[in-house]
């Protein structure tokens, strides 16, 4: 068994959705003891910024391609190969002004450039389930000042399940800005539920994937081209 966690936010300590991406991770490790974890931070360590060459690549036949090319497509090549190998998948994504973090967008990116990933309409991970942790530090919801400016959910289901084909819950604390902005404060304490909600629900939701996959393991895709 493996499972692959994706970690995106800049900040290592105090970080909401590393901390409610732990919780996922410790109840799959807890039902699955033997298991192994393939872990991307794209925090702690940003990919390099070789998407233009990779995707230039693609374009270039492979006896005219650069030895910068040959490389950006094998690290492409990397990514991809780390997310067919695994069962199940953990993503933890802040949402900055309004959007995707910079570093998850790119390292989509390089890995469609890949071309077992390149038809973005065939699913190369077909119902494989998927925790998406979001963190919002402020609130989106409808009714809000800033409802519908959330643009980082969408894309990132668009994405993980239309794209990929992942069967993808979701995992959000919201208001999580409550306890750092003075302007917020009010807001606090309904914070700290939603926190309180979003933690009881990662392991909800980790527990089920953890037993779903102990009671019928799928078959994971071929990392060969």
């Amino acid at each position: 068994m493996k499972f692959f966690r994706l970690d995106s936010s800049i900040r290592i300590e105090d970080s909401v959705s590393r901390s409610l991406a732990d919780l996922v991770e410790a109840e799959w490790a807890r039902v699955h003891p033997d298991a192994e974890f393939v872990r991307r931070d794209l925090g702690r360590r940003p990919l390099p910024a070789i998407w233009p060459v990779a995707e230039a690549s693609r374009a270039t036949e492979e006896h005219a391609r650069t030895d910068e090319q040959r490389a950006a497509t094998a690290f492409a090549a990397e990514l991809t190969d780390e997310l067919l190998a695994c069962d199940a998948y953990l993503l933890a994504v802040p949402i900055y002004n309004f959007g995707v973090p910079q570093q998850v967008k790119h390292w989509i990116d390089l890995i469609i450039t890949d071309p077992r990933a390149a038809d973005v309409g065939r699913r190369i991970l077909p119902d494989r389930p998927a925790v998406l942790v979001e963190a919002r530090g402020g609130g989106y919801a409808p009714g809000t000042p800033r409802a519908g400016w959330d643009h980082a959910t969408p894309y990132m289901h668009r994405m993980l399940a239309d794209v990929w084909g992942l069967d993808v819950v979701t995992v959000r604390a919201e208001l999580t800005a409550a306890d750092v902005n003075p302007a917020m404060a009010e807001l606090r304490p309904l914070a700290h539920r939603l926190l309180a909600e979003a933690r009881d629900r990662a392991t909800d939701q980790a527990r089920t994937i953890a037993d779903r996959l102990r009671a019928a393991p799928k078959p994971r895709t071929p990392t060969a081209a």
